[in-house]
């Protein structure tokens, strides 16, 4: 009779993702939806989690209607952006608003329609680069950072 002994494997961790989506939000003008989130006072695209039973477009809809009261269209996918450090996947969609009114909620102190160029003064690079890819037609962009800068191939 043969036994079969599997020698004790060294525990790997199974690395642990969230799943997060983000609206790149373009009014007919080409200024961009941002927010100033409540959280730490930075400058970024509305969105967050995904939830479990929703699709990414439901989700990215349902995100930026509770940060800024802003109802939108969601056009494309123009990017999936990896933050190393955090473990977190964000897809980013361009949208286009479709009604409501511009109004904070307890995740964000400011909402703004901003300009490229403010876009890229007030968010750090790796949140603006998003909003700047979603611009340029060449989409869907796939990028990784650190939570601080972008982290380039090679």
């Amino acid at each position: 009779m043969l036994l079969y002994m599997s020698q004790p494997q060294e525990a790997t961790p199974t690395p642990l993702h969230s799943v997060s989506v983000a609206g790149v939000v373009v009014r007919e003008d080409g200024r961009l939806l941002g927010i100033r989130r409540a959280d730490n006072g930075t400058w970024e695209l509305p969105g967050g989690i995904l939830e479990l039973n929703e699709t990414p477009e439901a989700g990215v809809a349902r995100e930026v209607w509770e940060e800024t009261g802003i109802h939108v269209e969601v056009d494309q996918l123009t990017g999936v952006y990896k933050n190393t450090t955090r473990g977190i996947v964000a897809l980013v969609f361009r949208c286009k608003p479709s009604g409501g009114t511009e109004r904070t909620s307890s995740e964000s102190t400011a909402v703004s329609w901003l300009t490229p160029d403010e876009v890229s003064e007030r968010m750090a690079e790796v949140y603006a680069v998003r909003l700047l890819d979603a611009l340029d037609g060449n989409g869907p962009h796939v990028r990784s950072h650190d939570g601080k800068q972008l982290i380039t191939a090679g």
